[in-house]
């Protein structure tokens, strides 16, 4: 019955994905010298399990089972080693959402930039990415499903179009919040909200606009010069 598609409107899903690494200090070996947490995270930490029924990891090959498959949110995997390598995350997503996987990319980082400088063992090296998964012409059922949930954008419905109540997909006595806000790792997360894009958006337009009036200034005082 919720299986109609519905037309001119689009889901959106920010998510965040890359890792944290820590140096292990004096435990440091050849082979084992950080330990590092790769991720998919809600933009503001919500559980992402409404949309992505499970990540698939594809790690290096010298990693035993380099194939690691997470069922459950939050979707991260931990592991130890000392190289750094490009990790492909495959997301798969309920079946009322979409069929097709989507495949990220994110080269796990473990060294700063700043090579030369000293490594910490309680400040880890933090990389990320941030995006947006965009579902064209959501399922009824799929909207049923995800409109008071925090991790999407929902889209603004046609005039008279009513949603049926939200469809529960498991017993709610069973289920477990699968954020990440109280993930030990949360405090070193990157903010990618709108509010800090629309500063820094404004801040760069000011210093445009600056730079504007100072060459036309500039070109002013060559104009007069050339009359005298």
């Amino acid at each position: 019955i919720l299986s109609k598609n519905l037309r001119d409107a689009e889901i959106s899903v920010p998510i965040v994905y890359g890792n944290a690494s820590f140096w292990l200090g004096k435990k440091a070996s050849e082979y084992q010298s950080h330990k590092w947490t790769v991720y998919v995270r809600g933009a503001t930490n919500e559980d992402l399990s409404v949309v992505i029924k499970r990540a698939v990891f594809q790690l290096h090959s010298s990693f035993n089972s380099p194939t690691r498959v997470v069922e459950t949110s939050p979707f991260e995997l931990s592991e130890s080693g000392w190289g750094e390598f490009e990790v492909a995350i495959t997301l798969f997503f309920h079946s009322d959402v979409c069929d097709k996987p989507l495949n990220l990319y994110h080269h796990l980082k473990l060294y700063p930039e700043d090579e030369s400088g000293p490594m910490s063992t309680k400040k880890p090296v933090v990389v990320e990415s941030y995006d947006e998964i965009v579902f064209p012409e959501p399922s009824e059922g799929f909207l049923a499903r995800v409109q008071n949930h925090p991790a999407v954008t929902f889209p603004r419905l046609p005039p008279g179009f009513i949603l049926p109540p939200p469809v529960s997909v498991e017993d709610p006595s069973k289920k477990k919040s699968g954020d990440t806000k109280d993930n030990p790792l949360s405090q070193w997360f990157m903010n990618f909200s709108e509010a800090d894009e629309l500063l820094q958006l404004t801040a760069a337009r000011q210093q445009v606009q600056a730079h504007i009036a100072k060459v036309r200034r500039k070109i002013s005082m060559i104009d007069g010069q050339q009359l005298q």
